[in-house]
């Protein structure tokens, strides 16, 4: 029996990373893998279970703490000079729409450090979460998903598990809904729609977060599993690691492993791990990411206001 709010997804073997026109390059090649038996969260933890968990340990968010100038040196650039004291205040990452279009290469014209932002105050001092219990919780880092699923007795799902899970047994689709791209007037998924990033259109309801099951589930009954917000996986990102994981013989089942480290040529000095599934954010003109096979890395001590997470159990532990 599944324990309560999980869903058991079979083991078994899927097309992992995709060689379609609109993949990064960090998707390719498609490839065969095999995964076992898992039991993995319905929906994205939300903002009240995150609470729940926050009173019952005292547990407090990287987001939320002293920030420690020698330990982020080294996620940056080594000559790169040390911020103001006023700016090393706790705080994170929040997404602000810019008020015409911009140069889509530029993250930081719609990404701001808020001080004062985390899971409480997703948009910054001011902001609360009444009304959004049944939302995602947001502005979690990684360090800090891993530590509720310990306490749950679960883990975070690795990201084999994840993708494996996502396509619901649609293998190879383009979408957790099947091929055809997402509508711009009736939303299978909670994603952007307009021009990004300065006009959102709502036609999916939402600007930011949307309660978790808003959205019709996939193939195995998992909600969100595209869009609304970017989830956590267990791995390190390395970008080549779907040409190392499909080395071996021509159409050769791989066992998923998981890297030792991480490695990003575009971001040499962070140490990422692996998001999947898009947000809320994505747009076919910007990132398409709410397709099963899209993969980034992210700094495991940033927290953003599209970022979360779910959970995974083994067999083995819900039988305890």
């Amino acid at each position: 029996d599944a324990p309560p709010g999980m869903i058991w997804i079979p083991g078994g073997e899927f097309t992992m990373g995709s060689d379609a026109p609109d993949a990064w390059p960090a998707e390719r090649p498609a490839h065969q893998v095999r995964v076992e038996g898992f039991f993995i969260d319905r929906t994205e933890v939300t903002n009240k279970q995150f609470a729940q968990f926050v009173e019952a340990t005292g547990y407090v968010t990287v987001a939320e703490r002293p920030v420690d100038w020698e330990e982020l040196r080294t996620q940056v650039p080594p000559d790169t000079p040390k911020p103001p004291d006023e700016s090393l205040q706790p705080g994170s990452l929040v997404f602000r729409p810019t008020h015409e279009p911009v140069d889509l290469g530029d993250v930081s014209q719609w990404w701001e450090w808020t001080p004062g932002a985390n899971w409480r105050h997703p948009e910054g001092p001011g902001s609360n979460l009444d009304g959004r219990w049944n939302h995602p919780v947001v502005h979690v880092a990684w360090e800090d998903a891993a530590e509720y699923a310990e306490r749950a007795g679960k883990r975070l799902p690795t990201e084999a598990e994840w993708e494996f899970a996502a396509c619901g047994g649609l293998d190879a689709a383009r979408f957790v809904w099947g091929d055809e791209p997402p509508s711009e007037t009736d939303p299978e998924a909670n994603i952007w729609q307009g021009e990004f990033p300065n006009r959102n259109t709502e036609a999916d309801g939402y600007v930011r977060t949307a309660p978790v099951g808003s959205f019709a589930p996939n193939g195995s009954g998992l909600c969100d599993m595209a869009g609304n917000v970017w989830e956590w996986c267990a791995d390190w990102y390395h970008a080549g690691h779907h040409r190392l994981q499909a080395g071996g013989a021509d159409g050769a089942v791989a066992e998923h492993y998981q890297p030792a480290q991480s490695w990003n040529p575009n971001s040499p000095h962070e140490k990422q791990r692996v998001i999947k599934g898009g947000s809320f954010l994505c747009h076919a003109s910007y990132c398409a990411s709410y397709r099963p096979s899209a993969r980034r890395g992210t700094a495991f001590d940033t927290g953003l206001s599209h970022l979360g997470f779910r959970c995974v159990m083994t067999p083995e532990k819900a039988a305890r």
